[in-house]
């Protein structure tokens, strides 16, 4: 099983489709990776030499991905929630942040719905 930037890729798989379990790597990347170091698209993971292994993984310290990016988003996140902007706000609430409404739709953002119990009077 190979073990390209802190993932491990299925053996399965084609290098092209594998290549896309790293994060933000998807497949016009991971494309355009392998065209850069001549590695055939269609070629299975267990296949790859260690030295082709060595060269698509200098090919992807080009780019932001995995740890590296996931860290880069949240301080972002953390950034707009401490100078408390609109969008920092939307994020401490768990809402969603780019305009969407919030009266019927964005379950997915907040949670299973609760029913509310009725007062007595």
């Amino acid at each position: 099983m190979a073990r390209i930037a802190w993932v491990n890729l299925p053996n399965g798989k084609h290098v092209e489709i594998a290549l896309t379990y790293v994060y933000w790597v998807w497949r016009p990347l991971s494309q355009k990776i392998l065209d850069k170091v001549w590695i055939e698209r269609t070629r299975k993971i267990e296949t790859l030499s260690e030295a082709e292994l060595d060269t698509i993984r200098e090919e992807l310290k080009e780019n932001l991905v995995e740890w590296d990016l996931r860290r880069f988003v949240a301080w972002n996140i953390k950034r707009l929630q401490e100078i408390n902007c609109y969008r920092g706000q939307r994020h401490k609430k768990k809402l969603p942040v780019r305009g969407q409404r919030t009266k019927t739709n964005s379950r997915t953002r907040k949670g299973k719905s609760v029913a509310v119990a009725w007062k007595k009077k």
